[in-house]
């Protein structure tokens, strides 16, 4: 049986995964605004950075394919924080990196255990949450983007300031193993799947996920979603100071402007999409999304606070996506499959990533400036992968739903 929890209950069991999700996803941000230091301090280029950023989403990608094999043979609560105590020494040894080879392997190692974690937090959101209200219990759960860029950066990049890039990295390793113990002492069991009585074996469940082409259209929607912000978003700080002239100082401002409003507005998307439905949202959002994407990649010239403007409008609807997006995909699988999809769905979305910063990286050059070219060009790539994003998600079936509230 699915854990009925008393409405306390759930808002814990929400505020820890959001914060187990928080620090997850500050590990990966907090790599994209230290690009200058990188860059300037390792005389790497921008395809190598691009691996850099590449290397974590990529191993996170394979450790979810090989999580596919077992997620579902373990109690939920037990793996997520055998792989978030993993996660916090992996992160402690990218702060302790000497050079950028090591660096690599850190981040390949960050990867590998905390590709698991996105998968693991959503699969219980979906587990516990019943369908008509998932739509709000993933906005709680994914306003972790939104404190990891109003508080997590700006944070991180002022200890990357004052003490060293190694910094950030000692932080958010101390933060996981303080979360580490709220989550032991607040996760219900969480083992419901494993005494379903459907139940199938592990290989089999795989077979199944990947033989019903609904699951696939969601595999499709999750990449294209994921690949469309990230063909910007490891680049925005270079872009931001040598092209468009914003000062070192002035950075912090894009991740507090942008975070404070994807707070804010995190719960009014999460209510819109249970009211108007997770596809209809969606859509619109992934459409909506095609302005600011293109006029991110095109801000040289404009004074701060039209970046500023442009910025925060770009974190506000790529994040606002999420909500119904996530809520839609993990809605498109019965729930005797749910771990195995979830963590299928989040190695396409790290592949994606990984694809997206890499192809970004290839495509963007430098002039004798020292500025980006071809960023533009990235952008519209972006764009061709959320317009695309919109169309699938009208293909997708929801399980749970009802016709008009898909």
């Amino acid at each position: 049986m699915t854990p009925h929890l008393t409405p306390r209950r759930e808002r814990w069991l929400l505020f820890t995964l959001a914060g187990i999700q928080f620090t997850h996803i500050l590990d990966f941000m907090i790599m994209m605004p230290l690009g200058p230091q990188f860059t300037a301090l390792f005389g790497i280029s921008n395809a190598q950075f691009g691996l850099l950023v590449s290397a974590y989403t990529l191993s996170a990608g394979l450790s979810g394919l090989m999580a596919a094999t077992y997620i579902d043979r373990f109690s939920r609560k037990r793996l997520l924080l055998v792989m978030y105590a993993l996660f916090g020494l992996a992160t402690m040894a990218c702060g302790l990196a000497p050079d950028y080879v090591w660096l690599m392997v850190a981040r390949v190692a960050a990867g590998l255990f905390g590709g698991v974690l996105s998968a693991l937090s959503q699969t219980i959101v979906a587990d516990v949450v019943p369908f008509e209200r998932r739509g709000r219990a993933m906005s709680v759960v994914m306003t972790s983007f939104s404190v990891s860029t109003v508080a997590g950066v700006p944070l991180g990049l002022f200890l990357a300031a004052h003490l060293s890039w190694h910094a950030p990295f000692f932080g958010i390793a101390l933060l996981v193993g303080v979360l580490s113990l709220g989550a032991w002492k607040t996760l219900p069991r969480l083992d419901a799947h494993l005494h379903h009585p459907e139940r199938t074996g592990v290989w089999r469940g795989i077979r199944q996920v990947l033989a019903e082409v609904n699951h696939l259209k969601a595999f499709g929607v999750s990449g294209l979603m994921m690949f469309a912000s990230f063909t910007v978003i490891p680049y925005i700080t270079i872009y931001l100071q040598s092209n468009a002239g914003m000062q070192a100082a002035e950075v912090p401002w894009v991740y507090l402007c942008g975070g404070v409003v994807t707070l804010l507005s995190a719960g009014y998307f999460g209510r819109l999409t249970d009211r108007l439905g997770k596809v209809r949202v969606f859509q619109r959002l992934a459409l909506a999304a095609v302005l600011p994407l293109m006029a991110t990649t095109l801000s040289q010239g404009l004074p701060l606070w039209g970046l500023l403007a442009i910025s925060t409008s770009f974190f506000t609807v790529m994040s606002g996506r999420m909500i119904p997006g996530m809520a839609m995909v993990s809605s498109a699988v019965e729930p005797r499959l749910r771990g195995t999809f979830m963590t299928l769905n989040s190695a396409m979305q790290s592949a994606a990533m990984g694809l997206a910063a890499l192809v970004a990286g290839l495509i963007i050059g430098r002039d004798d400036l020292g500025q980006l070219t071809l960023y533009w060009a990235a952008g519209l790539l972006g764009v061709v992968a959320s317009v695309l994003s919109a169309w699938l998600a009208g293909r997708l079936r929801l399980h749970g739903a009802p016709a008009a509230s898909a």
